[in-house]
């Protein structure tokens, strides 16, 4: 007997053992088939809890010892097959494929269901020796070997062809296993730094060719006229440097670029699982705001995407961003989210007794079906050696595989009591990728950073606390891409680039009876970038029936008086408004003019709302709770700071974000369903403690 892989097999049962107590059940496969005979992870009253797997780490024995682990646990997904290219394709052309065969056929035996990740990203090293196209070459014109992940250059055609050759011979072999679920591209999507090679030029230059047609629509775009900086020909176009110096309108359009470049990657890849396997949802671990590049995610998800599913990694300071990024990368999927990767240790972070099991149940309150942990075996080398998974680096099972087993075996008795949510928002947030790269440009002379002192994240983010804290579901989308006319409010926070599109959805919401927020700075400039040279708001000073120019800084953060209440805001930024047909609801008070705060215009059927100032939790709470009852929105259960709540089918989950003990306060008396113990109108939470009542 091998002792040592004797003890991890002991360490492993009592882990388990502690998380779940005797007599744990193994999961039953689903019983809903797809038409190929797949089991359809789409089905109603499924939730899937697993890791990420990387066996290319493992030598055999191993890989069967670690799937063991996953079955004794109660896992019931996987996702594979990431980062592992050359695992797949050693040389060009040299497929080998036997070795991941029987890691699926173990799978399969498991009952563990397969992500199968077509590892686009990073390229091996043999496509950057035969196609230099494929290395970053920087702003200043060095050409970078892959000194490290991502580092390709995934415009460059030769990539493109080879990395949908890849996903034309894994999607033909494994589309019809039956251990594979579900299809992922190119992970983490949208890290790649910019290129600037002459191919990427040559392909700019195609671009904008293609956007803007001539050299004079191109001069008109650019404001080329400023600064000397005339276009004749087409010879004459440089990629703008995306680490600066340089105009907002091109620095514009670059991003633009690139973000057409990523999604046309993903629409190869998933143009090829639509011919070969297209009864396999598309579920791919996306990184759509990633700082180097990203890409425009909110108005593209549905070329790509069946589910929204990112790599979850929050900031326990910061629950209400960690909501608002998964509501972003729900979009507008009908469908429920999926973490492809989920918190479980971390980089330099071995994990928290609780944590994930606290993340899980809140992912779960925000749509999510799917919990992977990331990952697995802790990384003995490369840039995440010292990430730490659910075993330690010898392979022993730490505790985390226990909690890992206790989230399974809860979750598989919350899959029949209404999970995953499946309720849609009533309110939805303009979140738009342009005004969020416009208004953080890259160093160098520019007024923008003189001018929008706000940062825009942190706006999108104001305008979503005041239901965060009322435990209201809300949408994060682009309103020009998906349909608004089911929401009972919109808000659009410092929409500062207004395109025609965008307007127009705005317009004919309102016009059909829809209520509208927008915050100061929108509307200031049209898809180019360009100030309007129309009446502020641009586009819509008639659908909000006021205009407003002039703007100044109060030295002391602002206050208001609304409904009786005096408001002292956050930021100092306010705009002086022009009430055209508007009516006034409120005034500022520390302002030298007065001047109105917030306006309200009814325009067709519907109301336009204008708050003038920055966006800021402290005046859109009580702005939006007084529309609550007039549009119907519901609230949520009232608990107090640090606890999150959501009703489903009757029953009210509720989970303690802090590690400090909280009470909660209700109504009657109550029974936990994870606990089976019975509450007479309040509930001491534990930290990271949740629970389940009816």
């Amino acid at each position: 007997m091998n002792l040592k892989r004797h003890a991890t097999d002991q360490a492993a049962k009592i882990a388990i053992a502690l998380a779940l107590g005797a007599g744990f059940a193994s999961v039953q496969p689903a019983q809903a088939q797809s038409p190929a005979g797949h089991a359809d992870p789409t089905g109603e009253g499924q939730l899937f809890v697993g890791t990420c797997y990387q066996p290319i780490d493992r030598s055999p024995a191993q890989i069967r010892h670690d799937i063991a682990i996953m079955k004794q646990a109660g896992f019931t997904m996987v996702r594979m097959g990431d980062l592992s290219w050359d695992s797949f394709e050693p040389r060009e052309g040299q497929f080998e494929f036997a070795w991941f065969d029987a890691i699926l056929a173990q799978m399969h035996a498991a009952g563990i269901k397969v992500i199968l990740d077509i590892p686009g990203l990073p390229a091996p090293v043999w496509l950057h020796r035969k196609y230099p196209g494929v290395d970053i070459v920087n702003q200043d014109g060095v050409r970078l070997h892959p000194a490290t992940r991502y580092w390709d250059d995934i415009s460059d055609p030769d990539y493109r062809r080879l990395v949908r050759q890849l996903a034309e011979k894994m999607l033909a072999r494994y589309a019809h296993n039956p251990a594979v679920v579900a299809v992922g591209y190119d992970n983490e999507v949208g890290s790649s730094p910019m290129s600037y090679s002459e191919g990427d030029r040559a392909r700019f230059v195609a671009w904008l060719k293609q956007r803007y047609g001539t050299i004079a629509a191109l001069n008109k775009a650019w404001a080329t006229q400023r600064w000397s900086r005339r276009i004749n020909d087409w010879s004459q176009v440089e990629l703008p440097y995306g680490e600066g110096p340089g105009p907002n309108e091109r620095n514009l359009d670059l991003h633009r670029f690139w973000s057409d470049m990523t999604i046309a990657d993903l629409g190869d890849l998933d143009d090829v699982r639509k011919h070969v396997a297209p009864d396999l949802p598309a579920v791919s671990n996306l990184w759509p705001n990633a700082p180097a590049k990203g890409f425009d995610y909110l108005r593209s998800w549905n070329r790509y995407s069946t589910y929204g599913a990112e790599g979850f990694y929050p900031d326990t300071r910061d629950p209400l961003g960690a909501a608002f990024d998964v509501m972003m990368i729900k979009a507008g999927h009908r469908t429920p989210v999926w973490f492809n990767e989920f918190t479980a240790g971390g980089g330099g972070d071995y994990g928290v007794p609780g944590r994930s099991r606290m993340w899980a149940y809140f992912g779960l309150l925000h749509y999510a079906q799917t919990f992977l942990a990331w990952t697995f075996n802790s990384h003995i080398g490369g840039e995440e050696q010292s990430l730490f998974g659910l075993l330690d680096h010898d392979g022993r099972p730490s505790w985390k595989v226990g909690e890992f087993a206790r989230i399974a075996k809860e979750f598989k008795q919350l899959q029949t009591m209404g999970f995953p949510r499946r309720r849609q928002p009533q309110v939805a947030i303009e979140d738009s990728y342009e005004t969020a790269w416009i208004t953080n440009p890259p160093p160098g002379p520019n007024t923008m950073r003189q001018y929008f002192t706000d940062n825009y994240s942190d706006q999108l983010k104001a305008a979503f606390q005041p239901f965060f804290k009322d435990n209201i579901d809300v949408a994060v989308i682009d309103i020009a891409h998906d349909p608004i006319d089911n929401y009972k409010l919109v808000l659009l926070p410092a929409t500062y680039v207004m395109d025609e599109p965008t307007a127009n959805a705005i317009r004919r919401y309102v016009a059909q009876g829809g209520t509208v927020v927008m915050t100061g700075y929108s509307a200031k400039v049209d898809g180019t970038g360009k100030w309007f040279e129309t009446p502020l708001p641009g586009r819509l000073a008639d659908v909000f029936g006021l205009r407003t120019d002039p703007f100044y800084r109060s030295k002391q953060p602002i206050t208001l008086s609304f409904e009786g209440k005096e408001l002292t805001g956050s930021a100092g930024y306010y705009e002086v408004l022009e009430p055209g047909t508007a009516s006034v609801l409120a005034s500022f008070g520390n302002t030298p003019q007065k001047s109105p705060a917030i306006t309200l215009n009814h325009f067709g059927k519907g109301e336009a709302i204008y708050l003038a100032t920055a966006s800021q939790a402290a005046f859109l709470g009580p702005l939006v709770r007084s529309l609550y009852a007039k549009l119907a929105i519901e609230r949520g259960p009232v608990t107090p700071d640090g606890v999150i709540a959501r009703v489903v089918n009757g029953r009210t989950v509720y989970v303690n974000t802090t590690d400090t003990p909280v009470t909660v306060s209700f109504d009657g008396r109550k029974r936990d369903v994870l606990t089976d113990r019975s509450h007479d109108g309040t509930l001491d939470l534990p930290g990271y403690g949740v629970a389940v009542l009816q």
